[in-house]
């Protein structure tokens, strides 16, 4: 039951839109961002970071599913961490998620200013003003969308990751008769060990997937639609992350293509496309492709960020104002604006390889504590309703675990350095927040799944 004046959730989102929610955060920035710089640290085998990327991200995946089923309610890995764990290790999982989807929103807005630019050189058109314009004008426009519609947002999600899933379909089609394997020998140019660091730089690729699990109360059926939606979208990314490095380093080589930086996956294009009517070159369709695929991605992670917030808001662990739904638009309306606020700033101020590599930290933190807080809910709640369960439980959850843990001590210091700084600042706003309104209680709480799931009268059956 929502407060006079306020609204619940809707449930206007189907699975088709919840899968991609988390393949437009997925597919997007990362593919076309991050490739050339990963390509730069380990050569060809960023074929490899990627792959082994893939298999580390299926274990919390997996994990992330039966939480959503067994707890279907906003706010994905902080909602979760919340039913387990005391109220400060849950602040500190939502603070990181929070921070997390909001500086992989200005690694979006970046990337996407980057190839929209490229996109009118291609043309021959020179864009005034600087990227960074480009970049925050497009925070703006999808913050005001999803201020004022979850179901438009959605919808504009599903419809720009369709395109971007067949352009990219276009490209591998073309690519694969023109790779050549020779580029891969030798596979290690760098040093087998090179991989390591190459997955911590594009592990943020695979964040999105998680975002599905922020939107739960707002999907249909979401005990069994949203892990669903969180298997196929991981699914989907891996398949097509794999062909595309695999055609981009195949045609290009991964000198050239380390060198080609944020626009390497365009300029692979240039060798082996041919021209399509209207859009033109193939360079200029993987262009038109990377402005759609960053352009959804940043629309998912505003999506997911404010959810996050609105969940924290409403078990008054931030400012109550966050968890309330406008009681005309039905969005998180505050919850949305204090997001865009982080991403603004961000976009400015941060450049992008450390925003990658920051946003890839926390991602990798938090993956931990969901592995920790589905085991320890299994021992706590062992009759809980589960629709779904991870295979070969404990194994999953603690490889999960020990993967993520491993990446994260391959980021750089100074990335540690700045994580610590953000969680020391949230530290303080806890305990401001804690001292002014106290800790939050069952009553604040307007969705308790956990008992509607585990009725004595289930428990019986």
């Amino acid at each position: 039951m929502s407060k006079a004046g306020e609204r619940a959730p809707v449930t206007s989102l189907t699975l088709l839109d919840a899968t991609m929610v988390g393949i437009g955060a997925m597919i997007g920035a990362g593919i076309f961002v991050l490739t050339g710089l990963a390509v730069d640290i380990s050569g060809p085998a960023a074929l490899v970071a990627f792959a082994l990327n893939g298999g580390v991200t299926a274990f919390t995946a997996l994990s992330y599913a039966e939480l959503a089923a067994a707890i279907p309610r906003n706010g994905g890995g902080y909602a979760y961490v919340r039913e387990v764990f005391s109220a400060p290790v849950a602040f500190v999982m939502g603070w990181t998620r929070w921070f997390t989807y909001m500086i992989a929103g200005s690694l979006y807005a970046l990337g996407f200013a980057s190839n929209f630019v490229e996109f009118g050189h291609i043309y021959g058109v020179g864009l005034p003003g600087p990227p960074v314009a480009y970049a925050l004008g497009a925070v703006v426009v999808l913050v005001a969308l999803n201020a004022l519609s979850t179901e438009a947002s959605g919808r504009g999600e599903t419809a720009i990751t369709l395109v971007k899933i067949a352009i990219l379909g276009v490209f591998v089609a073309f690519g694969l008769t023109a790779a050549e394997v020779g580029e891969f020998d030798p596979l290690f140019t760098e040093g087998a060990l090179a991989v390591l660091p190459a997955m911590g730089l594009t592990f943020i690729a695979f964040q999105g997937y998680d975002l599905i699990a922020t939107v739960t109360e707002e999907v249909e059926n979401p005990q069994k639609n949203i892990p669903r939606a969180i298997l196929l979208s991981v699914l989907v990314t891996v398949v097509v992350y794999l062909l595309v490095v695999f055609v981009a380093i195949g045609t290009l080589g991964a000198e050239q293509l380390a060198g080609a930086g944020e626009t390497a996956i365009a300029q692979a294009a240039e060798g082996f496309m041919p021209a399509f009517p209207v859009i033109g070159t193939g360079a200029a369709l993987i262009a038109f492709g990377a402005v759609f695929s960053t352009i959804s991605a940043l629309n998912a992670v505003v999506i997911g960020s404010s959810r996050v917030a609105f969940a924290m808001g409403r078990e008054r662990q931030l400012p109550a104002a966050l968890g309330r739904f406008h009681h005309r638009y039905g969005t998180p309306l505050v919850a949305i604006l204090a997001s865009a606020v982080v991403m603004l700033v961000a976009v400015v101020v941060v450049p992008i390889r450390i925003v990658g590599n920051l946003a890839s930290l926390f991602s990798l933190l938090g993956f931990v504590i969901v592995n920790v807080a589905l085991i320890r809910l299994r021992r706590r709640q062992p009759d809980l309703r589960r629709p779904f369960e991870v295979p070969f439980y404990p194994v999953t959850p603690i490889l999960g675990i020990v993967c993520n843990l491993l990446l994260g001590l391959f980021i750089d210091p100074f990335t540690w350095a700045l994580a610590l700084g953000w969680l020391a600042f949230g530290g303080g706003v806890y305990l401001l927040l804690s001292r002014r309104a106290g800790p939050a209680t069952p009553t604040d709480v307007e969705i308790q799944p956990a008992e509607p799931l585990d009725t004595p009268k289930e428990t019986e059956d």
